[in-house]
C-alpha cells in the first residue's frame, strides 16, 4: 500500500536512468569530453554537456558530428564513448539517496517498475548492478533496442509492453525535456526532477503531473509516493 492506497496493479513506474536514478551525467561529459578530444575538439565545457542531457547517446553523437564536422563513422564514435563511459561508470556512479528510497518503497508496495534509458544495454545493467538496484528493477529497455530515441515515445511504450501495463497506467519519472515530452507522447503521467535546474521553465515539463523545479535537491520520496496515492491512473 503507499500511504493508504490500496495496491493497484494498473499503477506502473517506469524511471529514466542517467540524472534521474543515478547521477551519471559527469561520466558522460568526462567520455564525451575524451572522444570529442581525440578528434581535435579540445573546448567542450560542461555547458556545452547540458544541451544534450536527456537525449540518447547515438542522436547526440549524430548531432556532434554536424556541429564539430567530425569525419569518423557515427558507429566508431559510438563505440569510443561507450567504452570510456563504461570505465568511468564502473568506478563511481552514485544513487540518489532519495531514489533509492522511492524505488525500495515502491517495490515493498508491489508496483511493477521498469527503467527505459537511452544509455546502451551494457550501461544500464553495470550501473544497476553496481548500484545494488539489478534486483529491484530487472525489466531494463535501452533506446538501442526501438526504433527511435527520446522524445519518441518508442522507449516508454516497450516497457510498459515487457511489464504487461497500459500507457495510460503508467508514471515515467524523468530528469529531462525531451523525457518529458516522450512521456507525454506516450501517453503517461509524469514526475519530472530537471538536472538542470534552470530549465524547469521548459515548456515540455509543463506536460508533467509533478515537476520538482528544484530538481533533486527538492525531490523526496515521500512527495512522490503521496502524489502517486492522490492522482487517478487515468491521464
Amino acid at each position: 500500500m503507499l500511504n493508504g492506497m490500496s495496491k493497484d496493479a494498473t499503477t506502473s513506474v517506469i524511471f529514466d536512468l542517467d540524472g534521474t536514478l543515478v547521477d551519471s551525467e559527469p561520466n558522460y561529459f568526462e567520455a564525451g569530453r575524451h572522444v570529442l578530444g581525440e578528434h581535435g575538439i579540445t573546448d567542450f565545457t560542461w555547458e556545452d554537456h547540458q544541451q544534450y542531457v536527456g537525449i540518447g547517446t547515438q542522436e547526440t553523437i549524430a548531432l556532434w558530428k554536424e556541429r564539430f564536422g567530425l569525419t569518423a563513422p557515427l558507429d566508431e564514435l559510438l563505440a569510443q564513448k561507450n567504452r570510456r563511459y563504461l570505465e568511468l561508470a564502473r568506478i563511481s556512479t552514485p544513487v540518489y539517496p532519495e531514489m533509492r528510497k522511492f524505488v525500495e518503497r515502491l517495490h515493498v508496495a508491489g508496483v511493477q517498475m521498469a527503467v527505459a534509458s537511452g544509455s546502451s544495454r551494457e550501461a544500464i545493467e553495470a550501473i544497476l548492478s553496481g548500484a545494488g538496484l539489478a534486483t529491484l528493477l530487472p525489466v531494463v529497455v535501452s533506446a538501442d533496442e526501438v526504433a527511435h530515441g527520446k522524445p519518441a515515445p518508442d522507449v516508454f511504450l516497450e516497457a510498459a509492453r515487457r511489464i504487461g501495463a497500459e500507457p495510460a497506467g503508467c508514471v515515467v519519472v524523468e530528469d529531462a525535456a525531451p523525457g518529458a515530452a516522450a512521456a507525454h507522447a506516450a501517453g503517461m503521467r509524469c514526475i519530472a526532477i530537471p538536472y538542470v535546474a534552470a530549465q524547469a521553465g521548459d515548456a515540455l515539463f509543463a506536460t508533467a503531473g509533478l515537476l520538482f523545479r528544484g530538481g533533486q535537491d527538492e525531490f523526496t520520496a515521500q512527495a512522490a509516493i503521496e502524489w502517486l496515492a492522490l492522482t487517478p491512473t487515468t491521464p
